[in-house]
């Protein structure tokens, strides 16, 4: 007897032979109206690219259409959300060009044409666009220029807070619907990190329990431009320390030591050091930690590491959004 599967490949035989070709069935319906129109000789004739003059969409209309989806978001255009899907995508071809395309198509489209599907980054709302223009096309080449005829070195410094109440970082294997466990302290400590990452690989730091203060900040300066053994020119975030009063007037007592430069507001990403701050939570596990004294030792620990391991910082200026530093 022929069982259920079998008479539906039978009544359906476009449906068998996709599966046997592993093809789709609209291709194999295509192949079989060719064959039907022109013989068997049409089937062995080459397919016609799309790609190239032949295209369905001309160099014209895809210029604009590349140039509204570099300009604006479909939340801009009244037509979805904030980022560009292929659905989204589609719609704009439609708009724009009255052809309409399958999400698939779009995909190899947009593909063709140089475009693949990514992540987007964060930014602030707050962050002004010509202040961020101005950094990247005047203000740090010139940092970098003095720098450069003073034999003077550039250091990226920031902050960060590794917390005992952190998630573990990473993913860890188990079987389906059993969610692994780590043992952690459950107690509730934090340890505060300063650092300074230079191009050519150099790292500063220090770690300390306590708030962020001018007197911390200007320590840490003052170790800084000791251990590099020449003026240093420092580029910060615009942290209320670090434009504080007593920074400032300790700044103009050591200024042939340190140079303090702060980086346009609410761009963290101009940033190499926050590469390193990325790196640290991946790697420390503070969730671990027994007490506040353990959780600091595992975070010098893991920076100690990462100072006799330079490649690895001269790594984090080669991230899309920083690797301007180098140039």
């Amino acid at each position: 007897m022929t069982n259920p599967d079998t008479r539906s490949l039978l009544k359906d035989p476009d449906r068998r032979a996709a599966e046997v070709f592993g093809v789709s069935e609209r291709s194999v319906g295509t192949w079989w109206r060719k064959y039907k129109a022109m013989g068997k000789e049409a089937l062995a004739a080459p397919v016609k690219s799309r790609s190239g003059p032949g295209e369905l969409i001309g160099a014209e209309e895809r210029a604009v259409l590349f140039q509204a989806m570099a300009d604006y978001t479909p939340e801009q255009l009244l037509i979805g959300g904030p980022l560009w899907t292929r659905r989204l995508v589609a719609e704009l071809i439609r708009m724009v060009t009255g052809h309409t395309m399958t999400e698939q198509g779009v995909g190899k489209w947009l593909r063709r044409h140089g475009f693949a599907p990514q992540r987007p980054d964060r930014r602030s709302y707050r962050q002004g666009q010509a202040k961020v223009d101005a950094w990247l096309g005047a203000e740090y080449p010139a940092i970098a220029a003095r720098a450069k005829a003073e034999h003077a070195v550039v250091a990226w410094v920031d902050q960060c807070g590794l917390g005992s109440d952190t998630a573990p970082p990473g993913r860890s294997w188990a079987p389906t619907g059993q969610t692994p466990t780590v043992k952690v302290s459950g107690r509730r400590f934090r340890v505060n990190i300063m650092s300074a990452i230079a191009s050519l690989g150099s790292l500063w730091f220090t770690v300390f329990t306590g708030k962020f203060t001018a007197k911390v900040f200007t320590a840490f300066l003052d170790r800084l431009a000791h251990q590099a053994g020449r003026k240093v020119h420092v580029i910060a975030d615009r942290h209320p320390v670090h434009r504080s009063k007593t920074v400032r007037t300790w700044l103009e007592k050591n200024a042939e030591r340190i140079e303090l430069h702060l980086m346009p507001g609410y761009s963290p990403e101009l940033n190499p050091d926050e590469i390193l701050n990325a790196d640290i939570k991946r790697n420390v596990h503070a969730a671990r930690a027994r007490s506040v004294d353990d959780l600091a030792r595992e975070a010098r620990r893991f920076l100690h590491r990462r100072q006799h391991q330079p490649g690895r910082v001269q790594g984090y200026f080669h991230a899309r959004h920083v690797r301007y530093t180098l140039e």
